[in-house]
């Protein structure tokens, strides 16, 4: 299962899979198209002469311009593509490419230009005169004008899309929101009985049996995409043992290090290394599914990419964090499993998660380092912890949220010269800090 999600991933992030879809449909369309012809062409023609009866001459004609035009629109389509990839991976970050591959609407032109020009061509390859009779498909060749019709208009939203997409408000935007379907996918979620790592009450480890842990080696190097966490639970309970994940998701490892423990008296045999294995997903690169802080990463490249002084785009900056604070806001609210997760009374696995301070050290840490000297940076994070501290319980989630107000006082102090400037930042803070007490 969690090969086929790897597949199914990679399949629905390509430019190829979806458009070859798209060009097989077409191929069965003009061979539909072609069998009605062959026996209902003649009743047509006779009731609509004007609209059906082009001759095999000038359908061959249209259907010819109408494919070269086509196959010439999907070049000047992949060429505005690769221009937006090369400026969307400049101007903000590479990491995003991914999600511009995964467009939906690029896939679906690209499948639809490429489609008609396949049709035509089936239907251009059909038409006979001379010798071997006359035979003009009609209404599929008069269907190819629809369909050249239609490709103009997605031609002309395709632009549009294009220079929509490549907006900093619209990219920090759709990353935002994937971010935020991981989280809600996430937290809660009840793995076992696991207890809600909420608060200072974090359950205490229980004691193990005197067995060894056995080291699961990784089988590729790469980042771990994803967890088959019902696996895991499986494996621990046919065996009777606790799993201890050594790696969390979204970390790097390398090939033949541990990326899990099982806690046996004797090695694990090969079918239960195998299947703690399996149960990791192992690639190239970081996706959001199952790693909220991959999401967040991207937003705080980008935020760092618009403070470098090649770029100095404070605004866009200012937007990426907003989307921060919104989604550190949904996160606030939320209830984390805990890494120590039961069944029936059983410690079964001790996970490797995030938790709200290792996501909000995720969000500002580098943002507040990179932001020296900035007072609308500053200024913007102090009221994105105004807003989460309003939504924050429990005394660890409201002392990560001191230690960033502090940290903040620290660098404003440091590289803030101006009076008028450092006494917003201090009204800003004391405001941050009686919520904070409240």
């Amino acid at each position: 299962m969690n090969r086929l999600k790897q597949l199914w991933g990679i399949l629905r992030s390509s430019f190829w899979f979806l458009p070859s879809l798209i060009v097989i449909v077409s191929i069965f369309l003009a061979v539909a198209l072609i069998s009605v012809d062959f026996t209902e062409s003649e009743q047509w023609l006779a009731r609509w002469p004007r609209l059906f009866g082009a001759g095999a001459d000038g359908a061959r004609g249209m259907l010819s311009t109408i494919a070269g035009s086509m196959m010439t629109v999907v070049g000047v389509t992949f060429s505005m593509v690769l221009m937006t990839l090369a400026l969307a991976s400049s101007q903000y970050t590479s990491r995003i490419l991914r999600n511009f591959m995964s467009d939906r609407v690029t896939q679906v032109v690209l499948g639809v230009f490429a489609g008609i020009f396949t049709y035509c061509l089936i239907v251009l390859r059909t038409i006979r005169s001379g010798e071997d009779g006359v035979f003009v498909p009609s209404l599929a060749v008069s269907f190819s004008v629809v369909l050249a019709m239609g490709g103009i208009g997605i031609l002309i939203f395709f632009i549009h899309h294009i220079a929509a997409s490549i907006q900093a408000a619209n990219i920090i935007a759709a990353v935002a929101d994937e971010t935020m379907l991981a989280v809600d996918r996430l937290f809660p979620e009840r793995l076992g009985d696991g207890r809600v790592d909420d608060g200072e009450n974090v359950p205490a480890l229980p004691s193990l049996p005197a067995w060894r842990w056995q080291p699961v080696p990784a089988t590729r190097n790469g980042f771990i995409q994803g967890l088959d966490n019902a696996t895991l639970l499986r494996l621990a309970r046919e065996n009777k043992t606790t799993v201890r994940m050594e790696r969390a998701i979204g970390e790097f490892v390398v090939q033949g290090t541990a990326i899990a423990s099982i806690a046996l008296e004797d090695p694990p045999g090969k079918e239960i290394i195998t299947a703690l294995q399996a149960a990791y997903t192992i690639d190239r690169h970081r996706t959001v599914e199952q790693d909220s802080a991959f999401g967040i990463r991207q937003i705080v490249d980008m935020t760092l990419k618009a403070l470098s002084p090649g770029i100095n785009d404070t605004t866009t900056a200012v937007m990426c964090v907003d989307y921060l604070s919104a989604i550190l806001a949904g996160i606030a609210t939320r209830e984390i499993p805990s890494s120590y997760r039961y069944e029936d009374g059983e410690l079964r696995v001790i996970a490797m998660g995030p938790s709200f301070e290792s996501l909000l050290a995720d969000s500002f840490d580098q943002i507040r380092r990179n932001a020296k000297g900035n007072v609308t940076i500053f200024l913007r994070i102090l009221e994105a912890l105004q807003i989460i501290a309003g939504l924050a319980t429990g005394p660890r989630r409201r002392r990560a949220l001191f230690e960033q107000m502090q940290q903040i006082a620290e660098m404003a102090a440091r590289s803030v010269d101006s009076t008028h400037d450092r006494a917003k930042i201090e009204a800003h803070l004391m405001r941050l800090s009686i919520i904070l007490k409240a």
